[in-house]
């Protein structure tokens, strides 16, 4: 496997080096149902590990135009930083051997606490969310729950504003130092209501004061004219804009975590 990722310490910053350095394709990740290159990427000394998905390997989807989910990949990282909470991996959309597409700094996944579990019984436990029942085989059922853990929290904030069709326990990546990443945003961002997250255990409840403050100063800046809102449009539709501003909104003026709609399966498969 990769050798972990090293985000540069010098003059060079990730994003100079994704965006600038020389990308070399040293494998495929092969599980993946869309074309993910492993690569490494080098420039004036500094060299690391990154992803790059190009747009032509990009498998067509009945319900987002084609050709577009490296681009919302990128969006998902810049509505991250907007929010002052570092969840997405520096992510950057290039040219690369295989075209335009988009290259993200790699993260190696670190042993850590689980944040994901399937129990025995109806209640969660302390520590534990609960998301809904699963079935285990053999007629029977458990509960499907993941960490009540500030971490995850705020990336279910996250999905909330990027609209993520496509949260599973395989896109959760703990790093070192307790640092939590989120990868896999390309079916983000539909102008419907497509959100579908193993984190739905803070359905309905108050968002906590810093969610409010993040959403407040991510308003602020995805405002006309401010810089998130012109980079996102380089990115999205204007529709796709629009609507990520009115589910900012929308959270700011419930000041709660929203709730299946009921009019999309509200937990991806495999939920892995």
């Amino acid at each position: 496997m990769p050798a972990p990722e090293r985000i540069p310490q010098g003059s060079v910053t990730a994003l100079d080096l994704l965006a600038k350095g020389e990308l070399r394709v040293r494998g495929q990740v092969r599980e993946a149902s869309n074309a993910v290159l492993f690569c490494s990427i080098v420039l004036d000394g500094e060299e690391t590990a990154c992803v790059y998905k190009p747009v032509a390997g990009e498998r067509p989807l009945w319900d987002f135009p084609d050709g577009t989910l490296a681009q919302r990949e990128v969006a998902a990282y810049e509505v991250s930083e907007a929010l002052g909470w570092g969840l997405v991996p520096p992510t950057v959309l290039r040219d690369g051997p295989h075209g335009e597409g988009m290259v993200q700094l790699w993260i190696e996944a670190e042993a850590a606490a689980p944040l994901l579990a399937l129990v025995e019984g109806e209640e969660p436990g302390d520590g534990w969310k609960a998301v809904g029942f699963a079935e285990v085989g053999e007629g029977r059922t458990a509960l499907l729950v993941h960490a009540d853990d500030p971490r995850l929290r705020r990336l279910a904030v996250l999905d909330a504003v990027i609209n993520n069709g496509d949260r599973k326990g395989g896109h959760l990546l703990p790093a070192a130092g307790g640092a939590l990443y989120a990868i896999d945003h390309g079916v983000s961002f539909h102008v419907d209501d497509k959100l579908r997250t193993l984190l739905w255990g803070w359905a309905g409840e108050p968002l906590p004061d810093e969610a409010l403050e993040a959403l407040e100063g991510l308003s602020s800046a995805l405002a006309a004219g401010g810089p998130l809102g012109a980079r996102l449009e380089r990115l999205l539709t204007p529709a796709e804009v629009a609507a990520v501003r009115s589910r900012v909104s929308a959270l700011r003026a419930t000041g709660r975590h929203p709730v299946p709609s009921g009019e999309w399966p509200a937990i991806p498969w495999p939920p892995v």
